[in-house]
Order: C-alpha cells, then sequence, then structure tokens
C-alpha cells in the first residue's frame, strides 16, 4: 500500500473506533469544577423574549415559548429570568470543543473533506430517549464541566488551528443562540464558514436572523409522526417542518438526517410520506442522510438498526425521485459514497466520515457535466 492509502486506512479505522465507542464529545480544556449556578457569574441578557405581568416574561425563542416566573428557568434549562429579565446562562461558556470532520455534522455537499471545529453546551429544548450526547443535552449549565470562551476567542482559535469552518453542534445550539450567533457573525467577517445542526424547532424571527450568519444548516428529522416527536422527544414535529420550507426560501444550504429507530420510525410507509413531502416542499435534490440507531441512553433495551432496513428506506427515497440519498453510522456501507443521478458514477467516495475521492469539479458530474448542488471548494 502507498504510505497515502495506508494514512487513510488508519485514519477511517480510528473515526470507526471512536464512533463505535460513542464517548460524549469532551471539552479541550476543562475546569476542575462545574459551572457556577447564574447568581455567581456575570450575565448575558437573552434575545427574543417579552415581559408579561409583574416579573415574569416568556421566551420568545423556540416553539416552546416558555413563561417564566422570577428566578424559575425555562424548558432547555438555559435560560433564567431574574429580576424581570431573560440571561441566556451558557453565553460564551461551550462543554465541548472539537475539531472533526464537515462529513460528521452530517453535511455531505458542503465542503467535502474538510475539517470544522465544533461547539456545544449544556441543555436542550428536547429530551430524546435516544440521545447520544445526553451527556450535554440532558444536564444543566451547573452539572457539566465548562470554559469560559469569547467570541473572539473562539474565531481565533479555529483560525489557529487552520480548520475551514466552525460549526454549533452536540447539544441543540438553539439554546445557546446569543452565543453562537456572535460568533457565526464573526467568523464570517473573518473568512471562516458556519454551521448549524439543529432539531429544527426555532422559532421563525430568531431563525431568519440567524440564517444571515450562516453557510449551512444540518437538521435532523426525528420521524414523521406527531406522536413520536410526542413520546420519544417531547416536542413536536410542526415547527420542524416549518424550519425547513423557512431555510429553503432563505436560499442557505441545507441537508437532512433521519435517524431510524428499530420499531419506533422504521415504519416504511410513513419514510415514503417523508421523502415526499422532502421532494413536494423542498425539491429533489435536497440530501437526505439515514443514520443507523446505536442503544444509547434511555433506550438501550432497543437493538442496532438492520442494515437491511436502512437499505430499504434509501431505496424508497431514491424511488420516489429524491437524487442524494445516503447511510450515516454503517462505515464501509456502498451508500456513505454520494451518486450521480444522472449517470450513476460515484460522485464522492467516502468511508464513514472519510473522503477517498471527489469527482466533482466545478460543481458538476466530472463524467458527464450534471450540475451538483452544494458549496464545493
Amino acid at each position: 500500500l502507498s504510505q497515502a492509502l495506508k494514512a487513510g486506512v488508519l485514519a477511517t479505522a480510528a473515526s470507526i473506533f471512536l464512533t463505535a465507542c460513542r464517548r460524549p464529545p469532551v471539552a479541550e480544556v476543562a475546569p476542575e469544577e462545574p459551572t457556577p449556578s447564574f447568581d455567581q457569574q456575570a450575565l448575558t441578557e437573552a434575545r427574543y423574549y417579552v415581559k408579561m405581568e409583574g416579573e415574569t416574561i416568556q421566551c420568545q425563542l423556540c416553539f416552546r415559548r416558555c413563561t417564566i416566573s422570577e428566578g424559575q428557568r425555562g424548558y432547555c434549562t438555559v435560560r433564567a429570568n431574574k429580576g424581570g429579565t431573560l440571561y441566556a446562562l451558557v453565553y460564551a461558556m461551550p462543554a465541548a470543543r472539537q475539531v472533526d470532520p464537515v462529513e460528521k455534522e452530517p453535511l455531505l455537499h458542503f465542503f467535502p473533506g474538510t475539517m470544522t471545529l465544533c461547539f456545544g453546551t449544556a441543555g436542550c429544548n428536547f429530551k430524546c430517549s435516544f440521545c447520544h450526547n445526553w451527556h450535554l443535552a440532558a444536564r444543566t449549565p451547573e452539572e457539566v464541566a465548562a470554559t469560559p470562551l469569547s467570541a473572539e476567542e473562539a474565531v481565533n482559535k479555529a483560525l489557529e488551528l487552520g480548520v475551514q469552518s466552525i460549526s454549533f453542534t452536540y447539544n441543540e445550539p438553539t439554546v445557546f443562540y446569543e452565543w453562537a450567533y456572535d460568533v457565526a457573525k464573526l467568523a464570517q467577517e473573518r473568512g471562516l464558514r458556519t454551521y448549524f445542526h439543529t432539531n429544527g424547532a426555532i422559532n421563525p424571527e430568531p431563525l431568519r436572523a440567524l440564517l444571515k450568519r450562516l453557510d449551512a444548516v444540518a437538521v435532523d428529522v426525528k420521524a414523521f409522526t406527531a406522536e413520536f416527536y410526542q413520546v420519544t422527544s417531547f416536542s413536536e414535529l410542526e415547527p420542524v417542518l416549518t424550519t425547513l420550507k423557512i431555510i429553503k426560501e432563505e436560499g442557505v444550504w441545507f441537508e437532512i438526517t433521519n435517524l431510524v429507530i428499530p420499531t419506533l420510525n422504521d415504519d416504511m410507509g410513513k419514510i415514503r410520506e417523508m421523502c415526499i413531502w422532502v421532494r413536494d416542499n423542498l425539491g429533489k435534490d435536497v440530501p437526505l442522510h439515514f443514520s443507523r440507531f446505536f442503544p444509547a441512553y434511555k433506550l438501550t433495551r432497543l437493538p442496532p438498526t438492520p442494515i437491511e432496513t436502512l437499505e430499504q428506506a434509501r431505496a424508497i427515497a431514491l424511488e420516489v425521485g429524491l437524487e442524494y440519498v445516503t447511510i450515516g453510522n454503517v462505515p464501509g456501507h456502498e451508500a456513505n459514497s454520494t451518486f450521480c443521478p444522472n449517470c450513476g458514477e460515484t460522485l464522492i467516495k467516502r468511508v464513514h466520515f472519510s473522503v477517498l475521492a471527489n469527482h466533482i469539479e466545478d460543481g458538476k458530474c466530472k463524467f458527464c457535466g450534471y450540475q451538483i448542488p452544494g458549496v464545493w471548494a
């Protein structure tokens, strides 16, 4: 084997090992003590809330529109009412920070093969029983170790590391909206790309403002039934569909991931409905990634998704006319790669998160000249 091929194989093996271990993201630098309570730290006022009677406020950031009394917090646990003012408790307090391939977001049609500096905090506006990052998402700010990091420091770190972008991920980045917005704004001014990996349950006004600072969005569509969202995530489907339409309207690049969980959201009829909805409302060229479930958090009783189930879901998506459909969390599967819908040739050869070959030139298939949607280097 050539040295380059050996290096690629070793990198892929390491990536597969780390994914299989399902280890939570670890902050690059973490203090010995958890984050101080919000009574002990300097606070940043949150955006998108309204004052109500007395010192009660209502948060307007996500679909929950939490009504929060003095001294209390919203559902996400990271937005608190103090004296009639809503504060963002995790502003500039990331609890996870690491460099990943952009394919891990997953974003497969956006600067493939590049690296991104990822940030996450405590808190989430969902309560998914299958969360792989529950060590962050299901924790309050006081329960995780976090390192203060200003927007300027975050951007400088990305430039120092030589990555091409900054990603907001791990937990739901909507809950640290203010810091994500400030980092993204500065990052774009300094020539970096910005990504947002979200459950999609953000309200339209803050979403439209944030999209002006983002280059790409990865949206998780967890299922295509309201019941699934209510039972397994204590959330709602409709706000997610609204978010997808808005992203499309605003012209920001986006891709969709569906984690297929045995017995819970693997009904092929519902998967067909989802694929038809995507085709009719968003377009046939929106990348859709079916991802394999592994037991995690409160869903350890279920087995991993059978590979045949993922293949069946992909076949349905292609059958209804979606052009770019991949399978994730199955390292080495042929459908890790992207294929030209016109000539069938392999456009981007991947093994898990590693890009082995890229045959897209000037945004077109190298073999037949078919225009491939995405943002390419």
